[in-house]
């Protein structure tokens, strides 16, 4: 299930990556904090002097929800995984059965390339998503 999202100037650094199959994060430039992508100042020291950094990929569940489309399409699960770097992101979880969904379960960061659909004529970003590590 593909995800149609547009970049906007805030996002633009992370999509470049993401299109390179590269998931960035935050690094503050002053005190070394790694931070989630969307930060704009440090946690730690409130700088905003932030730079892109690559991330190892890595990452475990810590907690995810499971929809069911009515149509009985396939489920989706939406994951909160944490980052081998620290920080947390919001993540579509694929090809693992609901089922075998369990907190602390190894993951591993793969993109989404979409393509153009029905109501959009371009392809949205290649966006991140994660699989369990030993697949």
């Amino acid at each position: 299930m593909a995800i149609h999202i547009t970049r906007d100037a805030a996002s633009t650094e992370f999509y470049d990556g993401t299109a390179e199959e590269m998931l960035l994060l935050r690094r503050c430039r002053t005190c070394g904090r790694i931070s989630a992508p969307m930060v704009t100042q440090c946690p730690t020291c409130e700088s905003t002097d932030l730079d892109w950094s690559p991330a190892a990929g890595s990452a475990t569940l810590v907690s995810w929800a499971v929809r069911h489309p009515a149509d009985g399409g396939d489920p989706v699960v939406a994951g909160l995984v944490e980052l081998t770097e620290g920080p947390w992101l919001r993540a579509r979880i694929a090809d693992c059965p609901s089922d075998l969904l369990t907190a602390g379960l190894a993951l591993t960061v793969q993109f989404e390339h979409p393509a153009p659909d029905q109501l959009h004529e371009t392809a949205g970003e290649t966006v991140p998503v994660f699989t369990p590590a030993d697949k």
